[in-house]
């Protein structure tokens, strides 16, 4: 399935083609997340990755930090790629969002740890714990990240039963965080019962 592949630099625009472009591809990206997007209680987010959001993470890298040359694009090619899913998984950016900086920084304290207590449930069948944060560490002993990434491995029967259309459900089991979306909405369901091969 030509979504799970992974970024080349034959995929992306030029920075001068994106600058005539971004206007419109930004759209169509923010209105292809709205369905990928999930909030989880009142302080996260779940984002489930796929090409799509990946290239616009990479293209607006590219913008910000005007890189051009071959070499340096690899090299964000190569950080963002993992975050596509390879078609047995689900790829997820998990957001901790707490607008007030003392509060934010009281929570995060608070809060190490939550990535690894992320679930998802697919109907039938038992939770799925998250891998996270196989880039880099981003616990401190004082405090977690706001933002981690996660990946959810399924297994062959769960894969073919979201095909099926089984209901799946998501969630955090911390003990100062506990949310969940059960089920997820058809929509979300549907958009990401896509990235399974």
């Amino acid at each position: 399935m030509q979504h799970l592949a992974k970024l080349t630099r034959n995929d992306l625009m030029s920075l001068e083609q994106y600058a005539l472009a971004r206007k419109d591809f930004r759209a169509k990206v923010l209105e292809h997340k709205r369905r990928r997007t999930v909030p989880v209680g009142p302080n996260t987010t779940w984002c489930f990755e796929d090409q799509l959001t990946v290239q616009y993470q990479v293209q607006e890298m590219l913008r910000v930090e005007r890189i051009f040359e071959p070499e340096a694009i690899q090299e964000e090619l190569d950080a963002y790629n993992p975050l596509i899913p390879d078609g047995t998984n689900w790829k997820v950016t998990l957001l901790i969002e707490y607008p007030d900086r003392e509060e934010r920084l009281r929570r995060l304290a608070e809060l190490i740890g939550i990535e690894d207590r992320c679930w998802v449930q697919v109907a039938g069948f038992e939770r799925v714990w998250a891998i996270a944060d196989e880039d880099l560490e981003r616990d401190t002993a004082e405090k977690t990240s706001s933002v981690h990434f996660m990946r959810f491995e399924l297994t062959e029967p769960m894969r073919e039963a979201v095909k099926n259309g089984a209901s799946v459900s998501i969630g955090i089991d911390h003990d100062k965080y506990r949310h969940s979306v059960e089920p997820l909405p058809q929509q979300i369901r549907d958009a990401i019962a896509s990235d399974l091969a």
